[in-house]
């Protein structure tokens, strides 16, 4: 049962093409629900982010699932996915756990070590236990992961000098409004981007900040955590934008929030004053033909990771560090995957030892009807010890083999499975978990 991830990131697919295969987080939920039905596909969770949209999935088979998981996202999409193909990447095995483990440290952030993909790893491991796609497998790796990235934040410099894509944007901003302090700025999101966005404005002097959201009331909770500035309501937006020397947009919308319409408009009522806008939405919020409105300067997610590199020497030293950690929770999940051949085999040894020790007693207590409950109380007690002594040198030399010596487990497995009528030939797999875990795509 292969474990493999399928997707496309920052490093494969340019931000028009992530902008077009995002999946909203309003229908992440139907997705998985959608992707757990795939008859190859045995459980499934999706990361969805500014930078990548990925699949892991642990599979019946490798070739079937990786073609349904396609099919997945050509049928689910509903649009044009004819350049889907070109961007994709299929990892397995090792390779998918090092990645995700990767990204959930930041190395494989568009920033490196950025904060945000840790609440997003987690995000993603919520919606898929939310949707019932996520079995044992994946709970395991997830959960891993997610340690891996808080060891990695805790003992390393990777997440030093606070730097994100929100951040981002507000340095790329002071390189064209220098006076933050005497400039009109429109904030449209009250999302996390949003609120970060706010407040950096505001730390950075920004005196007349508008906020605005779909639900007012986030906006108006934005405004109160900085303190100041205005609430606009979306029907305002134009009005806002039309005296706006910044603006800086991050929404969950599937579709242009700035057009060549409306921001031609309000460029109409302030000829010869430029226009700064900064697009940090993945789908894109601000349609890219406004570029070409004169006096518009549209700068997207992808425009921004130049501004931070100067700033990320500290976390860079820091790598090799993270990549000890990484290697350390990929040899942990390893030893817990090899352990699962042991599963079946020591699950249905105690059980059979429990139903006839349990037999036992039944039948002595028939025939020993004066016995007080304080002897039949030892008796059972000394049944158990017997049971517990007598198969665990059997139990724990199965499952250190199972970790050491995959091959030799199975066959050991195998023999116990025929000496003891088991029936579990069909749960002990054939290949080995070394395979999977050392596989090439």
């Amino acid at each position: 049962m292969p474990l493999v991830c399928v997707g496309l990131s920052h490093h494969t697919a340019p931000l028009d093409v992530r902008s077009s295969h995002a999946f909203p987080a309003a229908r992440m939920g139907e997705a998985l629900t959608a992707l757990r039905d795939y008859e190859a596909v045995r459980e499934a969770v999706m990361l969805s982010t500014c930078g990548r949209l990925e699949i892991y999935a642990e599979l019946e088979d490798y070739e079937a699932g990786v073609a349904q998981i396609k099919m997945f996202l050509q049928n689910f999409r509903h649009g044009d996915v004819s350049d889907l193909e070109s961007y994709l990447y299929t990892l397995l095995g090792r390779q998918a756990i090092q990645h995700l483990f990767r990204v959930s440290t930041g190395l494989d952030s568009m920033l490196i070590g950025e904060a945000e993909i840790l609440g997003q790893v987690k995000e993603a491991y919520i919606q898929a236990q939310k949707a019932q796609s996520l079995g044992k497998t994946l709970h395991k790796l997830f959960r891993e992961a997610l340690n891996a990235g808080k060891a990695a934040r805790s003992q390393t410099g990777i997440g030093n000098d606070s730097v994100s894509i929100a951040s981002a944007a507000i340095d790329m901003a002071k390189q064209h409004v220098p006076d933050l302090s005497d400039a009109s700025v429109v904030v449209i999101g009250a999302g996390k981007m949003g609120r970060t966005a706010a407040k950096r404005l505001r730390a950075e002097g920004a005196q007349h900040i508008y906020v605005t959201n779909r639900t007012i009331r986030r906006a108006q909770d934005v405004i109160a955590e900085i303190g100041h500035g205005h609430v606009v309501e979306m029907p305002g937006l134009s009005g806002a934008i039309a005296s706006a020397d910044l603006v800086v947009t991050s929404t969950g919308a599937s579709h242009f929030i700035l057009t060549p319409e409306n921001i031609g408009e309000a460029m109409l009522e302030r000829p010869g004053r430029p226009l700064v806008i900064i697009d940090i939405a993945v789908p894109r919020d601000a349609d890219p033909a406004i570029a070409e409105i004169p006096g518009v300067r549209l700068i997207d997610i992808d425009g921004l990771k130049g501004v931070v590199d100067s700033t990320l020497q500290a976390r860079r030293e820091a790598i090799p560090h993270v990549e000890e950690i990484i290697d350390e929770y990929i040899e942990r999940f390893g030893h817990w995957y090899q352990s699962r051949t042991a599963v079946p085999v020591i699950a249905s040894l105690t059980q059979k030892a429990e139903l006839i020790r349990k037999r036992e007693m039944e039948r002595l207590f028939a025939r020993c009807p004066e016995l007080s409950e304080r002897e039949r109380m030892l008796i059972t007690g000394s049944s158990l010890t017997i049971i517990s002594r007598l198969l665990h040198n059997v139990v724990t030399k199965i499952r250190d083999k199972a970790v050491s010596n995959h091959a030799e487990a199975i066959s050991h497995a195998r023999i116990l499975d025929e000496l003891f009528d088991l029936q579990i030939s069909d749960q002990v797999p054939a290949a080995t978990i070394s395979d999977l875990l050392d596989a090439e795509e």
